[in-house]
């Protein structure tokens, strides 16, 4: 692997941060300084060392899940507020979401130190797309509908086309599910407020191929080898 994925497997830091210690000279191979952060690392026979310290890389782990609503997608939050790893267990304080939902909605969220994962599920080159099911006030439009799947106009430019599907609609609420491409901060929010429709709930039901499925909210567990493949297989080979 290269060497600023090892220090980001450390734990230590992102992969960003990783790149500023190596250029800084604060990082160490087999006793030697090393500022070229592509140069290949192998765990099983290197040594790294930051600053005086040696560190040790921690294998990969992959979680997902069941995010509740009130709670920030963040490590740590500077206004207290509870955050989506205070709902693991301490031994995973080390790992980070891959992209984020915004404090009010809910659902699934992965968790990994995995970069090359992160990268594979938020850089919008991939088009992974992520399935919404949404419950709004009041009988949505057909033409409403239309509009969601052809493009919204938002204040930073067009919406790309999305999958839309009606679930149920009443007087008093509806519900339909729409796949995105793309990750616009509060996107969907900003959707329904453009069309006037103030949401109730905003759930999401899938990334990729992994699907929420039946797990319950506040919940967590493993991916699997074959949904990590998947999910891996969504952009270039590994380096």
């Amino acid at each position: 692997m290269r060497l600023n994925q090892a220090v980001a497997k450390t734990g230590i830091c992102s992969r960003r941060q990783a790149d500023e210690l190596i250029a800084s000279g604060q990082v160490q191979v087999n006793g030697k300084v090393v500022t070229d952060f592509s140069l290949q690392f192998d765990p099983e026979r290197d040594n790294l060392t930051i600053g005086s310290k040696e560190l040790t890389i921690r294998a990969n782990v992959y979680l997902a899940l069941h995010k509740p609503p009130g709670i920030v997608c963040t490590r740590a939050d500077e206004q207290g507020r509870e955050t989506v790893l205070d709902l693991l267990p301490p031994k995973f304080s080390h790992l980070r979401p891959v992209g984020r939902l915004d404090m009010y909605s809910e659902g699934l969220l992965l968790l990994t130190n995995d970069g090359l994962l992160t990268q594979r599920v938020t850089h919008p080159v991939h088009h992974l797309p992520k399935t919404y099911r949404v419950k709004i006030k009041g009988e949505i439009k057909d033409q409403h509908l239309k509009q969601m799947a052809s493009g919204v106009i938002l204040d930073d430019g067009p919406t790309r086309p999305a999958k839309v599907k009606l679930c149920q609609r009443n007087k008093t609420y509806s519900e339909f599910e729409i796949s995105l491409k793309e990750g616009r901060n509060r996107q969907i929010r900003r959707m329904c407020e453009h069309l006037g429709y103030p949401i109730i709930q905003l759930l999401r039901l899938s990334i990729g191929g992994l699907q929420l499925g039946e797990m319950t909210i506040g919940t967590w567990r493993y991916l699997t080898d074959a949904e990590v493949k998947l999910l891996l297989s969504s952009g270039p080979s590994r380096d």
